[in-house]
């Protein structure tokens, strides 16, 4: 229902019953998907456009904007801006205080004009710079405890004036908009701590192991291209590039002694190498924000044909094990060691497509190598330059 009702608006421009003024159940419905919405939204993008939508079909207007304070004037700008003069709005910045936005935000007033054209703080040029003449206004400022963080407007009804009841949706919108808008502002600075963590993680591996420099970093690269491609979620990016970061954390716990030899590993060797799998669980474990991209990292070293570690086949590999495996194994393949000249670019990518469906995901494969993610291997300083298989 929440996807249903919000797709509704975007279609409809904002007003789900066009002319019409929208019904108690409309605006009930609206509220509630907008508010599933926002409270799952991890980016300011995912909220900004469709609360705006929202407030126009929860008011019944003929165009809403949102304005954020510019934390260096004190002025505002347009950040969102709907209706035919959207595009030309976004280019003008009001002085602090200016114009009725100017206005609201500097007195933390949601405000009902009538007649816009008679009301002395119109900023006017607004309407001569798009061509829309702004008859009535409803005006509520965005709030995150106590600062204002902007302002949002309807304007011109559709039918009559605004009125109070309408006041209270875009203030209560308004009001939500700006507890979101912190949580955001928090969880950026969260996931800025926990990408530094991830970095110091990184480097701590590349120390341990001279020979791994930069390969976490070309994995996540590589990922990041696959899960663009089949249209992972921002959510579930973020996720892989963690994981594909991180997939070899546990190696920091197996010995130098195996991790700098300059010669093939023995069986036994190999089989200390593989308790990085352990290791790596262990230290996510006690990063609870890290917790969620375990099964990723515990299973990337699995065969599509079930001859991996743990014997999983198929898609009861997790996806990002999926997507992790096929990255590492052509990083590996075009970067040297002392004990392996490996198999080149070209070798390479004839690996992975003779072993699609058999020691990888069939489907990513192809994905990975019809795409020109590929080709960036091919300026790393370790690529191996041999002859075409």
């Amino acid at each position: 229902m929440v996807n249903q009702t919000l797709d509704k608006i975007s279609k409809s421009g904002g007003s789900v019953l066009g002319s019409s003024e929208p019904s108690a159940v409309d605006k009930l419905e609206t509220m509630m998907a907008l508010s599933a919405m926002m409270n799952s939204a991890l980016e300011k993008s995912d909220v900004r456009e469709r609360a705006i939508l929202a407030a126009s079909n929860l008011v019944n207007c003929e165009a809403t904007s949102l304005l954020f304070v510019n934390e260096e004037t004190g002025g505002l700008y347009f950040d969102v801006a709907l209706g035919d003069a959207g595009k030309e709005l976004k280019t003008i910045q009001l002085e602090r205080g200016q114009g009725i936005a100017g206005w609201v935000a500097e007195h933390n007033k949601p405000i009902i004009i009538k007649d816009a054209q008679q009301d002395p703080r119109l900023y006017k040029q607004a309407d001569e710079k798009s061509g829309f003449y702004t008859r009535n206004m409803l005006c509520v400022p965005i709030r995150s405890n106590t600062t204002t963080l902007g302002v949002l407007q309807a304007l011109n009804k559709r039918n009559g004036a605004f009125s109070k009841e309408d006041a209270r949706l875009l203030f209560a919108l308004a009001n939500q908009i700006g507890v979101v808008l912190e949580n955001l502002r928090l969880y950026d600075g969260l996931r800025d701590t926990l990408y530094s963590v991830v970095g110091v993680l990184v480097d701590v591996i590349e120390k341990h192991d001279p020979y791994a420099t930069g390969h976490a970093k070309r994995v996540a690269s590589y990922c990041k291209s696959i899960g663009k491609g089949m249209g992972l979620s921002k959510h579930d990016m973020v996720n892989l590039k963690l994981a594909a970061l991180l997939h070899d954390v546990g190696m920091v716990g197996v010995p130098d002694a195996i991790t700098h030899k300059k010669a093939r590993l023995t069986e036994q060797e190999h089989s200390e190498v593989m308790k990085h799998i352990g290791y790596s669980e262990e230290i996510l474990s006690n990063v609870k924000h890290l917790q969620a991209i375990i099964p990723a990292v515990r299973y990337h070293h699995e065969h599509w044909n079930g001859t991996g570690y743990f014997q999983r086949a198929g898609e009861r590999i997790p996806l990002f094990s999926r997507i992790i495996a096929v990255a590492d194994a052509f990083d590996s393949m075009t970067t040297e060691r002392p004990y392996d000249l490996g198999k080149g670019y070209d070798g390479a990518l004839k690996h992975l497509e003779d072993n699609a469906g058999v020691l990888y995901d069939p489907d990513i494969v192809n994905l990975f190598v019809n795409s020109k993610a590929p080709h960036s291997a091919k300026r790393h300083p370790l690529l191996i330059q041999r002859p075409k298989v």
